[in-house]
């Protein structure tokens, strides 16, 4: 247990440290969740067919970023897969870099 008057340590766990990173309001959505866009870019690009017709757009909805994945056609059954596994997979590892930014990010597969 610790004691109300212990002194505060730098950097320690057990302490609140405002450091003005939770401050976000007047960043871009798309400047925050720009590693996790280009993750998704790349995922999508690398399964479909058609590459070109991969596009990614970026929103803000309640708090989180949200990406809206838009692929051609031919190319949603390869996004999302089987019972989709594969869109699963992907919300997952756009999850991971977007947490890595400090970003809570949402995947959105267009029609």
């Amino acid at each position: 247990m610790s004691d109300v008057n212990d002194e505060y340590v730098a950097g320690d766990v057990n302490t609140i440290d405002d450091d003005g990173y939770d401050d976000l309001d007047g960043i871009d959505a798309a400047e925050l969740a720009l590693s996790a866009s280009n993750v998704l870019a790349y995922i999508a690009k690398s399964l479909t067919e058609d590459p070109s017709a991969v596009s990614v757009g970026v929103s803000e909805r309640s708090g989180k970023v949200v990406l809206s994945l838009t692929v051609g056609p031919n190319d949603m059954g390869r996004v999302i897969g089987r019972r989709g596994r594969t869109a699963q997979a992907i919300r997952a590892l756009v999850g991971a870099a977007g947490a890595r930014d400090g970003v809570t990010t949402s995947v959105d597969i267009v029609d």
